[in-house]
Protein backbone atom coordinates (compact mmCIF):
# COMPACT_ATOMS: atom_id res chain seq x y z
CA UNK A 1 0.00 0.00 0.00
CA UNK A 2 1.60 3.21 -0.94
CA UNK A 3 0.48 7.19 0.05
CA UNK A 4 2.56 10.25 -0.67
CA UNK A 5 3.56 12.46 2.21
CA UNK A 6 6.15 15.43 1.49
CA UNK A 7 6.80 14.38 -2.16
CA UNK A 8 8.17 10.87 -1.34
CA UNK A 9 6.16 7.25 -2.10
CA UNK A 10 6.06 5.68 1.57
CA UNK A 11 5.79 1.86 1.62
CA UNK A 12 3.27 -0.10 3.57
CA UNK A 13 2.02 2.78 5.42
CA UNK A 14 -1.72 3.44 5.71
CA UNK A 15 -3.18 6.05 3.66
CA UNK A 16 -3.26 9.05 5.51
CA UNK A 17 -4.83 12.08 5.64
CA UNK A 18 -4.15 15.53 4.32
CA UNK A 19 -5.48 18.29 4.71
CA UNK A 20 -6.30 20.68 1.65
CA UNK A 21 -6.99 24.27 1.11
CA UNK A 22 -8.81 25.81 -2.00
CA UNK A 23 -10.81 24.07 -4.11
CA UNK A 24 -10.13 22.98 -8.44
CA UNK A 25 -10.45 25.94 -10.54
CA UNK A 26 -10.02 28.42 -7.37
CA UNK A 27 -6.30 28.67 -7.97
CA UNK A 28 -3.32 26.40 -6.61
CA UNK A 29 -3.83 23.71 -4.21
CA UNK A 30 -2.26 23.79 -0.49
CA UNK A 31 -1.49 19.86 1.09
CA UNK A 32 -0.50 20.39 4.78
CA UNK A 33 1.04 17.09 6.70
CA UNK A 34 2.18 16.41 10.15
CA UNK A 35 3.56 14.76 12.82
CA UNK A 36 4.39 13.97 16.56
CA UNK A 37 6.79 11.54 17.83
CA UNK A 38 7.54 11.21 21.55
CA UNK A 39 10.19 8.26 22.32
CA UNK A 40 12.47 6.73 25.28
CA UNK A 41 15.52 5.04 25.01
CA UNK A 42 17.56 2.73 27.73
CA UNK A 43 20.75 1.45 27.03
CA UNK A 44 23.24 -0.84 29.23
CA UNK A 45 26.95 -0.05 29.32
CA UNK A 46 27.41 2.74 27.70
CA UNK A 47 25.58 6.08 27.12
CA UNK A 48 24.43 6.46 23.24
CA UNK A 49 23.09 9.12 21.05
CA UNK A 50 22.42 11.27 24.72
CA UNK A 51 24.20 11.84 27.71
CA UNK A 52 21.79 9.79 29.96
CA UNK A 53 20.26 7.03 28.14
CA UNK A 54 21.98 4.25 30.77
CA UNK A 55 19.23 5.36 33.04
CA UNK A 56 16.78 5.67 30.95
CA UNK A 57 15.55 9.02 29.06
CA UNK A 58 12.10 10.15 27.00
CA UNK A 59 14.48 12.93 25.92
CA UNK A 60 13.53 11.74 22.04
CA UNK A 61 10.55 13.69 20.51
CA UNK A 62 10.26 15.18 17.04
CA UNK A 63 7.39 17.17 15.76
CA UNK A 64 7.02 18.28 11.98
CA UNK A 65 4.73 20.19 9.75
CA UNK A 66 5.08 20.65 6.27
CA UNK A 67 3.07 22.04 3.26
CA UNK A 68 3.11 21.69 -0.41
CA UNK A 69 1.39 23.28 -3.13
CA UNK A 70 1.07 23.07 -6.94
CA UNK A 71 0.95 26.65 -8.49
CA UNK A 72 0.97 25.83 -12.29
CA UNK A 73 1.16 22.09 -14.00
CA UNK A 74 4.67 21.88 -13.67
CA UNK A 75 5.43 24.14 -10.54
CA UNK A 76 5.44 22.91 -7.04
CA UNK A 77 6.37 24.25 -3.64
CA UNK A 78 6.84 23.26 -0.22
CA UNK A 79 8.45 23.52 2.93
CA UNK A 80 8.42 21.77 6.07
CA UNK A 81 8.95 23.01 9.52
CA UNK A 82 11.05 20.42 12.32
CA UNK A 83 11.66 20.92 15.59
CA UNK A 84 13.51 17.93 18.03
CA UNK A 85 15.10 17.30 21.09
CA UNK A 86 17.67 14.64 21.30
CA UNK A 87 19.61 15.07 25.03
CA UNK A 88 21.54 18.21 24.90
CA UNK A 89 20.58 18.76 21.31
CA UNK A 90 17.75 20.77 19.17
CA UNK A 91 15.91 22.01 22.41
CA UNK A 92 12.66 21.82 20.24
CA UNK A 93 14.22 24.84 18.26
CA UNK A 94 12.35 25.49 15.37
CA UNK A 95 14.11 25.31 11.88
CA UNK A 96 13.14 25.41 8.43
CA UNK A 97 13.81 21.33 7.56
CA UNK A 98 14.09 21.72 3.65
CA UNK A 99 12.16 24.12 1.32
CA UNK A 100 12.16 23.96 -2.50
CA UNK A 101 10.69 25.09 -5.50
CA UNK A 102 10.39 22.48 -8.02
CA UNK A 103 10.12 23.34 -11.87
CA UNK A 104 9.01 19.66 -13.76
CA UNK A 105 9.72 20.80 -17.57
CA UNK A 106 9.63 16.41 -18.75
CA UNK A 107 9.31 13.64 -17.46
CA UNK A 108 13.21 13.42 -17.85
CA UNK A 109 14.28 16.88 -16.52
CA UNK A 110 13.03 18.71 -13.82
CA UNK A 111 15.24 21.28 -11.33
CA UNK A 112 14.80 21.74 -7.67
CA UNK A 113 16.24 25.05 -5.61
CA UNK A 114 16.32 25.39 -2.11
CA UNK A 115 17.21 23.48 0.71
CA UNK A 116 16.52 20.14 -0.90
CA UNK A 117 17.02 16.80 0.57
CA UNK A 118 19.88 14.88 -0.19
CA UNK A 119 19.61 11.67 -2.20
CA UNK A 120 21.87 9.63 -0.63
CA UNK A 121 21.11 5.88 -0.38
CA UNK A 122 17.83 4.21 0.06
CA UNK A 123 16.14 6.33 2.70
CA UNK A 124 18.33 9.35 3.52
CA UNK A 125 16.05 11.79 1.61
CA UNK A 126 13.07 10.15 4.09
CA UNK A 127 14.53 9.94 7.30
CA UNK A 128 12.65 12.32 8.95
CA UNK A 129 9.42 10.43 8.01
CA UNK A 130 9.32 8.02 10.96
CA UNK A 131 6.10 6.36 9.46
CA UNK A 132 7.67 5.48 5.86
CA UNK A 133 10.04 2.83 7.73
CA UNK A 134 9.60 -0.56 9.95
CA UNK A 135 13.12 0.67 12.32
CA UNK A 136 12.56 3.41 15.02
CA UNK A 137 16.65 3.66 14.40
CA UNK A 138 17.43 3.47 10.85
CA UNK A 139 21.13 1.45 10.36
CA UNK A 140 23.24 3.91 11.89
CA UNK A 141 25.98 3.20 9.91
CA UNK A 142 24.74 4.46 6.60
CA UNK A 143 22.29 6.86 8.51
CA UNK A 144 23.62 8.57 11.59
CA UNK A 145 20.99 10.29 13.58
CA UNK A 146 23.46 12.04 15.17
CA UNK A 147 24.53 13.51 11.98
CA UNK A 148 20.75 14.19 10.84
CA UNK A 149 20.75 18.24 10.97
CA UNK A 150 23.73 18.54 8.05
CA UNK A 151 22.97 15.27 6.42
CA UNK A 152 19.54 15.66 5.28
CA UNK A 153 19.57 18.41 3.25
CA UNK A 154 21.77 20.79 1.01
CA UNK A 155 21.12 24.08 -0.06
CA UNK A 156 21.50 24.36 -3.69
CA UNK A 157 20.28 23.28 -6.87
CA UNK A 158 19.07 19.69 -8.52
CA UNK A 159 18.20 18.28 -11.56
CA UNK A 160 16.14 14.91 -11.68
CA UNK A 161 14.28 12.90 -13.82
CA UNK A 162 12.80 9.58 -14.36
CA UNK A 163 13.61 7.75 -17.92
CA UNK A 164 10.74 5.03 -18.83
CA UNK A 165 13.35 2.12 -20.28
CA UNK A 166 9.59 -0.08 -21.69
CA UNK A 167 10.69 -3.56 -20.85
CA UNK A 168 13.47 -3.15 -19.26
CA UNK A 169 12.47 -1.17 -16.57
CA UNK A 170 13.60 2.61 -15.58
CA UNK A 171 16.09 5.25 -14.55
CA UNK A 172 15.79 7.25 -11.95
CA UNK A 173 18.40 10.21 -11.34
CA UNK A 174 18.86 13.26 -9.36
CA UNK A 175 22.29 15.79 -9.39
CA UNK A 176 22.95 18.67 -7.07
CA UNK A 177 25.10 20.85 -6.00
CA UNK A 178 25.85 23.44 -3.24
CA UNK A 179 26.77 23.87 0.39
CA UNK A 180 25.59 22.61 3.87
CA UNK A 181 24.73 24.11 7.49
CA UNK A 182 26.64 22.27 10.23
CA UNK A 183 25.69 23.10 13.61
CA UNK A 184 28.22 23.03 16.37
CA UNK A 185 25.55 22.70 19.29
CA UNK A 186 25.57 19.44 21.49
CA UNK A 187 29.25 19.52 22.15
CA UNK A 188 29.90 17.59 25.13
CA UNK A 189 32.30 19.53 27.25
CA UNK A 190 35.96 18.78 27.32
CA UNK A 191 39.71 19.84 26.11
CA UNK A 192 39.05 19.27 22.46
CA UNK A 193 36.43 21.61 21.27
CA UNK A 194 35.34 22.46 17.64
CA UNK A 195 34.99 26.12 16.88
CA UNK A 196 34.11 26.06 13.25
CA UNK A 197 33.02 23.71 10.80
CA UNK A 198 32.03 25.34 7.53
CA UNK A 199 31.24 23.60 4.21
CA UNK A 200 32.62 24.98 0.94
CA UNK A 201 30.22 23.26 -1.36
CA UNK A 202 29.06 19.28 -1.43
CA UNK A 203 27.98 18.14 -4.98
CA UNK A 204 26.82 14.60 -5.45
CA UNK A 205 24.27 12.64 -7.19
CA UNK A 206 22.13 9.20 -7.22
CA UNK A 207 21.17 6.68 -9.83
CA UNK A 208 19.09 4.27 -9.23
CA UNK A 209 17.58 1.51 -11.97
CA UNK A 210 14.01 0.02 -11.32
CA UNK A 211 14.52 -3.05 -12.52
CA UNK A 212 11.54 -5.40 -14.62
CA UNK A 213 11.23 -7.24 -11.71
CA UNK A 214 8.20 -6.13 -9.39
CA UNK A 215 9.74 -4.07 -6.44
CA UNK A 216 13.11 -4.61 -6.81
CA UNK A 217 15.64 -1.47 -7.86
CA UNK A 218 19.21 -1.26 -7.53
CA UNK A 219 21.61 1.61 -7.70
CA UNK A 220 24.38 3.94 -6.30
CA UNK A 221 25.05 7.82 -4.37
CA UNK A 222 27.70 9.67 -4.32
CA UNK A 223 28.80 12.52 -2.22
CA UNK A 224 31.71 15.01 -2.37
CA UNK A 225 32.09 17.77 0.22
CA UNK A 226 35.00 20.15 1.43
CA UNK A 227 35.02 21.48 4.94
CA UNK A 228 37.27 24.26 6.03
CA UNK A 229 37.31 23.31 10.31
CA UNK A 230 39.28 25.24 13.60
CA UNK A 231 39.41 22.43 16.45
CA UNK A 232 40.53 24.71 20.24
CA UNK A 233 43.29 22.29 22.22
CA UNK A 234 43.00 23.28 25.63
CA UNK A 235 44.37 20.66 27.79
CA UNK A 236 45.18 21.20 31.29
CA UNK A 237 49.05 22.74 32.10
CA UNK A 238 49.51 23.64 28.65
CA UNK A 239 48.63 26.92 26.93
CA UNK A 240 45.03 26.86 24.48
CA UNK A 241 45.81 26.75 20.92
CA UNK A 242 43.56 26.42 17.73
CA UNK A 243 43.99 24.04 15.23
CA UNK A 244 42.56 25.19 11.58
CA UNK A 245 42.82 22.55 8.25
CA UNK A 246 40.86 21.66 5.15
CA UNK A 247 39.25 18.00 5.17
CA UNK A 248 37.93 17.11 1.31
CA UNK A 249 35.65 13.79 1.68
CA UNK A 250 33.94 11.28 -0.89
CA UNK A 251 31.12 9.50 0.50
CA UNK A 252 29.58 6.54 -1.68
CA UNK A 253 26.99 3.93 -1.08
CA UNK A 254 25.93 0.64 -3.50
CA UNK A 255 21.85 0.19 -2.92
CA UNK A 256 19.55 -3.00 -3.27
CA UNK A 257 16.02 -2.78 -1.92
CA UNK A 258 12.66 -5.31 -3.00
CA UNK A 259 9.63 -3.91 -1.80
CA UNK A 260 6.45 -6.03 -2.81
CA UNK A 261 4.52 -8.82 -1.66
CA UNK A 262 4.49 -7.66 1.86
CA UNK A 263 8.25 -7.90 1.90
CA UNK A 264 11.37 -5.44 2.69
CA UNK A 265 14.89 -6.36 2.07
CA UNK A 266 17.31 -3.77 1.81
CA UNK A 267 21.01 -4.12 1.62
CA UNK A 268 23.80 -1.28 1.25
CA UNK A 269 27.36 -1.04 1.58
CA UNK A 270 29.07 2.20 1.50
CA UNK A 271 32.43 3.67 2.36
CA UNK A 272 33.34 7.08 3.65
CA UNK A 273 36.73 8.93 2.90
CA UNK A 274 38.01 12.01 4.25
CA UNK A 275 41.12 13.72 4.81
CA UNK A 276 42.99 16.46 6.70
CA UNK A 277 45.12 18.54 4.39
CA UNK A 278 47.07 21.97 5.78
CA UNK A 279 47.02 21.30 9.15
CA UNK A 280 48.26 24.20 11.13
CA UNK A 281 49.92 21.83 13.63
CA UNK A 282 50.34 18.65 12.16
CA UNK A 283 51.17 17.16 15.87
CA UNK A 284 47.71 17.87 17.14
CA UNK A 285 45.76 17.30 13.71
CA UNK A 286 47.98 15.40 11.68
CA UNK A 287 47.44 15.58 8.15
CA UNK A 288 46.38 12.36 7.13
CA UNK A 289 43.28 10.12 5.31
CA UNK A 290 40.68 7.88 7.29
CA UNK A 291 38.26 5.80 5.48
CA UNK A 292 35.51 4.06 7.00
CA UNK A 293 33.36 1.01 6.60
CA UNK A 294 29.80 1.02 6.53
CA UNK A 295 26.99 -2.24 5.54
CA UNK A 296 23.26 -3.30 6.59
CA UNK A 297 21.05 -5.86 5.65
CA UNK A 298 17.59 -5.37 6.59
CA UNK A 299 14.27 -7.85 6.28
CA UNK A 300 10.77 -6.85 7.47
CA UNK A 301 7.51 -8.36 6.64
CA UNK A 302 3.67 -7.11 6.73
CA UNK A 303 2.47 -10.22 9.10
CA UNK A 304 -1.21 -8.03 9.22
CA UNK A 305 -2.25 -4.56 7.88
CA UNK A 306 -1.53 -3.46 11.61
CA UNK A 307 1.64 -5.65 12.41
CA UNK A 308 5.40 -5.34 10.59
CA UNK A 309 7.99 -7.00 12.38
CA UNK A 310 11.75 -6.31 11.24
CA UNK A 311 15.06 -7.13 11.66
CA UNK A 312 18.84 -5.67 10.92
CA UNK A 313 22.57 -6.41 11.06
CA UNK A 314 24.66 -3.32 10.39
CA UNK A 315 28.20 -2.49 11.04
CA UNK A 316 30.66 -0.05 10.62
CA UNK A 317 34.62 0.15 10.76
CA UNK A 318 35.99 3.65 11.92
CA UNK A 319 39.28 2.98 9.71
CA UNK A 320 39.85 -0.05 7.84
CA UNK A 321 43.73 0.29 8.27
CA UNK A 322 43.23 0.33 12.17
CA UNK A 323 40.86 -2.65 13.06
CA UNK A 324 42.02 -3.46 16.73
CA UNK A 325 40.63 -2.88 19.87
CA UNK A 326 37.08 -2.24 21.02
CA UNK A 327 36.71 1.05 19.28
CA UNK A 328 37.68 0.31 15.60
CA UNK A 329 33.89 -0.97 15.41
CA UNK A 330 30.30 -1.15 16.07
CA UNK A 331 28.09 -3.90 14.96
CA UNK A 332 24.50 -3.91 16.01
CA UNK A 333 22.17 -6.77 15.60
CA UNK A 334 18.67 -4.90 15.72
CA UNK A 335 15.13 -6.40 16.00
CA UNK A 336 12.00 -4.27 16.02
CA UNK A 337 7.77 -4.44 16.13
CA UNK A 338 5.85 -2.01 14.68
CA UNK A 339 2.21 -1.45 15.09
CA UNK A 340 0.04 0.69 13.23
CA UNK A 341 -2.66 1.31 15.51
CA UNK A 342 -5.25 2.92 13.05
CA UNK A 343 -4.58 5.69 10.19
CA UNK A 344 -2.74 8.15 11.89
CA UNK A 345 -1.13 6.43 14.61
CA UNK A 346 1.77 3.91 15.23
CA UNK A 347 3.68 1.76 18.06
CA UNK A 348 7.55 1.11 17.90
CA UNK A 349 9.22 -1.77 19.98
CA UNK A 350 13.12 -2.02 19.21
CA UNK A 351 16.16 -4.09 20.78
CA UNK A 352 19.65 -3.76 19.96
CA UNK A 353 22.54 -6.03 21.00
CA UNK A 354 25.78 -3.75 19.94
CA UNK A 355 29.40 -5.26 19.82
CA UNK A 356 31.70 -2.77 19.94
CA UNK A 357 32.05 1.09 20.37
CA UNK A 358 33.43 2.55 17.49
CA UNK A 359 30.14 4.40 16.99
CA UNK A 360 29.84 5.63 20.68
CA UNK A 361 30.57 9.51 21.63
CA UNK A 362 33.35 9.58 24.12
CA UNK A 363 31.64 13.22 25.09
CA UNK A 364 28.52 11.51 26.20
CA UNK A 365 30.96 8.42 28.60
CA UNK A 366 32.88 10.81 31.00
CA UNK A 367 35.50 11.35 28.10
CA UNK A 368 36.61 7.74 27.91
CA UNK A 369 38.72 6.21 25.29
CA UNK A 370 36.17 3.92 23.15
CA UNK A 371 38.82 1.08 23.74
CA UNK A 372 38.15 1.05 27.45
CA UNK A 373 34.01 1.47 27.34
CA UNK A 374 32.28 -2.10 27.46
CA UNK A 375 32.57 -4.11 24.78
CA UNK A 376 29.04 -6.08 24.55
CA UNK A 377 25.91 -3.63 25.54
CA UNK A 378 22.27 -3.01 24.54
CA UNK A 379 20.17 -0.20 23.38
CA UNK A 380 15.95 -0.39 23.83
CA UNK A 381 13.83 1.94 22.22
CA UNK A 382 10.16 2.55 22.29
CA UNK A 383 8.84 5.26 20.10
CA UNK A 384 5.14 6.16 18.79
CA UNK A 385 3.83 8.48 16.34
CA UNK A 386 0.59 10.46 15.31
CA UNK A 387 0.97 11.47 11.84
CA UNK A 388 -1.78 12.87 9.24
Amino acid sequence: MRCLIAGVTLLWTPLAFAAELGAPGEGPTVEMHGFVSQGAIKTTGNNYLLGTSKRGSVEFAEIGANFSGQLTDRLRVGFQLFASKLGSNGNFNVKADWFSLDYRWRDWLGLRAGRVKLPFGLYNDTSDIDAARVPVLLPQSVYPLADRDFLLAQTGFELYGFINLSSAGALEYRLYGGTIYIPLSGQAPGPVQVTAFNADYVAGGRLFWDTPVDGLRVGASVQALHLDVAVNYAFPMTTAETVTADVPALLWVGSLEYAAHDWLVAVEYSRWRSKVVDSSNAMLLPNMATVSERAYSLVAYRVRRWFQPGVYYSRMIRNVDMTEGAGAAQHDLAGTLRFDINTFWLVKLEGHFMHGTGGVDPGLNGGAARDTLPNNWGVFLLKTTAYF
